[in-house]
Order: structure tokens, then sequence, then C-alpha cells
């Protein structure tokens, strides 16, 4: 957003940012009702983790078993603000005659799954399949999981925990569905759908108790694999596009969306746009993605090439996964013979990328350095457990504060 409004484009975000404060120029033109993180601070208790004594994270398990249900939530109802702000936004304050980007950022699907009942009922979940690998005799184990099922405090789950857990978290993006509905309808209806690009996607997925595990803080599909669905007056219909892309693309995309140009410091980021792969000519290649946050053991990192998906964690042994036969990741193939040359060849490939245990150290680095800016160890355990990042407006849920007296 940054590159594009630096050379004229309008660019607006209305919603969830997560970003330290809207004092920081965050790249945009305006920010309307942005949701960062908690007093420009955010939940401190996972830089922990950078001494290897993150504690273990309270209300998260509550959060999914207390809360799948019948109710509603606050994130709910910013989600409709979200909405009205952007309809009108687009009705009354958007540029007449010149290029603009809204960036439109609801807080759902994130739990809790209260929902209300008009949604719930779409989904009797009695009908329910469970997710894979999700009862605790068939979950598969590894040190890293292991040691985030533990951090998380993530119990056994029932087959009923499982359905209300399922059926809230796809009445959830239902609302958010209708919640775009909403917008989409406004564009059309204001006649700006022939020549504006709508682009899709969310910052993570969700376990939903899959390798019985709920929320991200992984790389398992569920968890890193997301939608993204591009729609415009030139982009083909109904094409799916096989080629692995990563939000890391979107930087060149949206540059060249609006025809704009790069700087030359961006020659050396890895992303590439996706309008040769929107209009037809998919160009194979490895994805990546990294993970050093809360519940992880030591630094994790991701690459697939084609359907073989290697997950190598830093002082562990890797996991290796082929997603074409095996799509829930339940077969671990690191350890068969038949596949030692593909497991060698990922993780050489990875190492042209970054050096995963220099990376480690940094991260953990790089966390001891903040925990000791926020005054150090005991000073951030005195901070507690912050449950969710509150709304604007709304009051946040922390868990065991207590104060530090000199």
């Amino acid at each position: 957003m940054k590159r594009v409004r630096d050379q004229g484009v309008n660019v607006t975000n209305i919603g969830k940012l997560h970003y330290r404060s809207i004092d920081d120029d965050n790249g945009f033109s305006q920010e309307i009702d942005p949701m960062h993180i908690l007093d420009g601070k955010g939940g401190v208790s996972m830089l922990l983790r950078g001494i290897d004594d993150e504690p273990e994270n309270v209300g998260q398990w509550e959060l999914y078993l207390e809360k799948s249900g019948i109710g509603g939530t606050e994130y709910q109802d910013f989600d409709s603000v979200i909405s009205d702000k952007a309809i009108n936004w687009l009705k009354h304050d958007r540029p007449e005659g010149e290029p603009w980007a809204l960036h439109v950022s609801y807080v759902s699907p994130d739990p809790p799954f209260s929902v209300p009942e008009h949604l719930w009922n779409l989904y009797p979940f009695d009908d329910f399949p469970l997710p894979p690998a999700s009862l605790s005799g068939s979950r598969p184990h590894h040190p890293a999981i292991d040691h985030l099922r533990k951090t998380m405090r993530w119990g056994e789950l029932s087959k009923l925990d499982l359905k209300k857990i399922t059926a809230g978290y796809m009445a959830l993006i239902t609302h958010m569905d209708d919640q775009l509905g909403r917008v989409i309808t406004a564009v059309e209806e204001l006649g700006l759908i022939d020549d504006t690009h709508i682009i899709y996607t969310s910052d993570h997925g969700e376990m939903a108790g899959s390798h019985e595990l709920l929320g991200k803080c992984n790389l398992y599909e569920g968890s890193i694999g997301v939608p993204l669905i591009v729609t415009g007056a030139d982009i083909p219909e109904g094409v799916i596009i096989t080629e692995n892309v990563s939000h890391i693309d979107l930087f060149q995309t949206l540059v060249e969306a609006f025809g704009k140009e790069l700087k030359d410091e961006d020659g050396d980021l890895p992303g590439r746009s996706l309008w040769p792969a929107i209009h037809g000519n998919d160009r194979q290649r490895t994805v990546f993605a990294e993970y050093h946050a809360a519940g992880s053991l030591a630094g994790g990192f991701m690459l697939r090439d084609l359907d073989m998906k290697l997950i190598y964690y830093a002082g562990m042994e890797p996991q290796l996964f082929d997603l074409e036969s095996d799509p829930n990741e339940l077969t671990d193939l690191a350890k068969e013979a038949a596949y030692a040359e593909v497991l060698k060849q990922l993780i050489a490939s990875l190492r042209t990328i970054c050096d995963p245990e220099a990376i480690n150290s940094r991260a953990k680095a790089d966390q001891r350095a903040m925990m000791n800016h926020w005054g150090g160890a005991d000073a951030v355990r005195a901070e507690g457990m912050l449950v969710y990042t509150p709304p604007p407006g709304a009051k946040a849920n922390i868990l065991g504060k207590s104060t530090l007296l000199n």
C-alpha cells in the first residue's frame, strides 16, 4: 500500500490491521476504525519463548470449548460496522476519476465461535464428519506438535466438542460471507463491478480439531492454507490456478495492477506478480513459510514443491508429506527410504532460502530483546495472558495479570 500510495493512489483501510498504532505510518492514505494491537503493545507473554520459558497459554482452550454455540461477540458487531463504513466510503468518499484501493478487513472467523441462532441452525452438527486425526488414538505425534498442544493446553476433544467447534466455525464463516456480500452488492449497485478488481484472502486458517489441534500456530495445511480468489472484468471466470502461490506475491501483483513502478530495493523480494498465472501462464515454483511465535519449541519452516511438502524444525526431525495422495497430512514420509532423496533435495532447496538454525537463533534473540524492552522476564510474566485482541472500544480479557512492586 505504501508503494502505490506514494505514486498517487488513495489506499484506504477499514477494519483490522494489527499493527502497532494508527500514530505510525502504516502505508495507508487513511485508516478508518483500525484494530491494532492492544495499547501499541499487544500480548507479550509469548516473548518468554526467547528464553525457552513460554508459559502455558490460558484461556484459549476455554474459548473454543465454552464459547462455540449460539450467542454473539464483539467481533461480529465490529464486522457489521466495518461493512457499514466500507459501503459508506464507496458511496460518498471514494475518489472520483482516479484509482483507489479499499482494504476491507474483518475479524471473523476468529474464535470465539459464538453465532446467532439463525446461522447456527444452518449447520446441524449431528451430520458433520469428524475432522481428520481429531481423536486421541489417531492424532499424529511429533515433538514440535506435542509441545504446541502442551503450551496451548489443548486437551482431548470429544466427538460432541469437535462437532460443536466445527459447526460454530462454519456458521461464523457464513456470517463473514454475509458481510462481504453486502460490500460486493454495493460495488455492483454503484456500477463499479466492471472496472474493479476484488481480491479475497485470509491471514491464516483454522485447524478446528484436525490433528487434535485448534487455532493456527503450526505449518499444517489447516493453518497455513488460505483462500485466494481474484475477480474482475478482465479475469477468466471459474479458472482454478494450480501454481503454488503465497501472500508475498500480492506486493508485485497489486503494484502491477495499478500500473505503478517497483523501486530498486524491491528487486530482491521473493514474491512475483500473479497476473501471468491469472491469464494462463502457470509457472511452478517452490513456496516458503516460517513460524516462530506462540507454542513453537523451535523455528518451523515449510517448503512446498508441487505436492511435496517439507516441514523443517530447527533441532528436530523434519516431516514430509505428499499432499496429492495425503491432503490431510496423516502419513509422514520423512523416514521412508523411498523418499530419502526427495527429503534431501527439499532440505537443500530450503537452505538456498535461509539457514534455519541461524534464523531460529535470531528470532529468539529478537524476542529476548523485546522482552527486555518491556522490563524483563518477570515484568512480562506479570502481564498475564491476553486471550484475544479486543476491537476498538471493547475491554481486553487478560488472565493472570499481576502487579510487580519495586
